[in-house]
């Protein structure tokens, strides 16, 4: 599947332009996906949300007999949201939603790419998706946080998408993340962490006072303030 698609920007696309269309029909893709790849052939990007709202909220797929094991399909997913190919930077943000439509995550934590035919897995270094904004909609207990990601899919906090945040183990740093879809996080980026810090308050949670955020009537703590008896 992976090969052959455009992976790079070079001389030998166009030749190769017919025979990767009549690929991605057969991986079956679909009218709106094969589309991305005459989009990439002809030098032009598709309209922003081309992609439909099915494909922003696939959930898992599992493995079946119909398709081919592809093992390792050598795409990597780097810190910073940049998606590489044997190495390269994939250029074509068209060619990135594409992938990231079919992006799943396997039940032993593996990420694959899953089309109907063949399935394969890639890297993924943190998250694979970066939220690089954050808009805040009302207050208190009835406010929205709603997060866009580097791949424009847009995400509202709540219980279906909930924000939690780690702890880096070396470097004790936080590190915020909301589920975009089963099994698939963005990693917010600073500038929205520090956004989302000012949109939160203290909140007792049991014998302790959490400092966290509401969104869509539920709270999501960002860190411990203390005990308090």
């Amino acid at each position: 599947m992976i090969d052959d698609l455009p992976l790079a920007e070079d001389d030998a696309a166009n030749a190769l332009a017919d025979e990767r269309e009549a690929r991605a029909e057969r991986l079956d893709f679909g009218e709106e996906r094969r589309g991305i790849v005459r989009y990439w052939r002809e030098g032009f990007e598709p309209a922003r949300g081309a992609m439909s709202e099915t494909d922003k909220s696939a959930g898992p797929s599992m493995p079946s007999s119909r398709q081919t094991d592809c093992g390792d399909f050598g795409i990597h997913i780097s810190r910073d949201g940049t998606w590489w190919y044997q190495g390269s930077p994939i250029g074509r943000m068209a060619l990135v939603k594409l992938f990231a439509s079919v992006l799943r995550r396997a039940e032993d934590g593996t990420y694959q790419l899953v089309t109907p035919v063949e399935r394969g897995r890639i890297t993924v270094e943190d998250a694979p998706f970066i939220a690089v904004e954050l808009t805040v909609d009302g207050e208190g207990r009835d406010q929205r946080l709603t997060f866009r990601t580097n791949l424009d899919d847009s995400v509202s906090a709540g219980e279906d998408h909930p924000i939690r945040v780690s702890t880096d183990e070396v470097t004790q740093a936080p590190n915020p993340y909301i589920l975009v879809k089963p099994g698939l996080e963005a990693r917010l980026s600073r500038a929205v962490f520090y956004q989302l810090v000012e949109s939160g308050r203290e909140e007792r949670v049991g014998q302790a006072t959490r400092f966290g955020v509401w969104s869509q009537g539920k709270f999501f703590p960002l860190g411990d303030l203390g005990d308090v008896s």
